[in-house]
C-alpha cells in the first residue's frame, strides 16, 4: 500500500477572535504581510484572513466579531497544539527581547536548543509562540532537516543526549563532501 506523500507544510488555520485583534497580532507585531480575506466558506458569519509568514505559505485565521480574546492561556491538553514556531534570523533573533519588552510582552527570555536558540510567548488568544533561529546554514544541497537528521546520528553515535554545535560541524562536514580543489 501507498503512503500519502506530503510535499510540505501547505497552510494553518486557526481559530481567532475579532478581526482587528488578528491583524494587529499577526501583522503589527509579527510582521506577516496581510494578504487577503473573504469569508468562511463553510461557514459565511466568519472571516477568514490570510496572512504571509515569510515564506509564501499562510497562516489563516477564522474570525468573528462575537467573539473576544479570553483571558486565560490556550489550554493544552492531548491532542492540542502546544505551540506554533516561526523561523527569524539570527540579526532578528538578537533583538526579540528588547523589542519583546518594548511591546511589553511578556516572554520566556532567551532558550538554548543546541541547535538552534528560542524565546517563547503568548499571542492575544493565549496561544504560545515560539521565534526560532537556527545556529547553522545547511550546505548547499541541503536543507535544515537533512543537516539535523545526520547530527541526531553523530550524537547518538557519541551517546550524547541532545545535538550541540559539535555534532552539527561534523554533520555539516559529513553532508558537504569532498569538494574539488585546484589542490588536487
Amino acid at each position: 500500500m501507498h503512503k500519502l506523500q506530503s510535499q510540505g507544510l501547505h497552510h494553518i488555520t486557526m481559530m481567532g477572535a475579532d478581526r482587528q485583534t488578528s491583524i494587529d497580532f499577526w501583522e503589527g507585531v509579527l510582521g506577516m504581510p496581510f494578504v487577503f480575506e473573504q469569508p468562511n466558506l463553510d461557514d459565511p458569519d466568519q472571516g477568514h484572513l490570510y496572512f504571509d509568514p515569510g515564506d509564501g505559505r499562510l497562516i489563516t485565521i477564522f474570525t468573528s466579531e462575537n467573539r473576544k480574546p479570553p483571558s486565560e492561556p490556550a489550554e493544552q491538553n492531548v491532542g492540542q497544539l502546544h505551540h506554533i514556531a516561526f523561523s527569524v534570523s539570527q540579526s532578528m533573533y538578537s533583538q526579540l527581547v528588547e523589542r519583546l519588552d518594548a511591546r511589553g510582552i511578556s516572554h520566556s527570555g532567551e532558550k538554548d536548543r543546541g541547535f538552534m536558540n528560542s524565546i517563547y510567548f503568548r499571542d492575544p488568544l493565549g496561544m504560545l509562540i515560539e521565534l526560532a533561529s537556527y545556529r547553522f546554514e545547511p550546505p548547499a544541497g541541503h536543507s535544515h532537516a537533512d543537516v539535523l537528521m545526520e547530527a541526531h546520528k553523530v550524537r547518538v553515535a557519541a551517546g550524547d543526549d541532545a545535538i550541540a554545535d559539535e555534532h552539527l560541524a561534523v554533520a555539516i562536514e559529513n553532508l558537504s563532501g569532498r569538494r574539488a580543489s585546484l589542490s588536487d
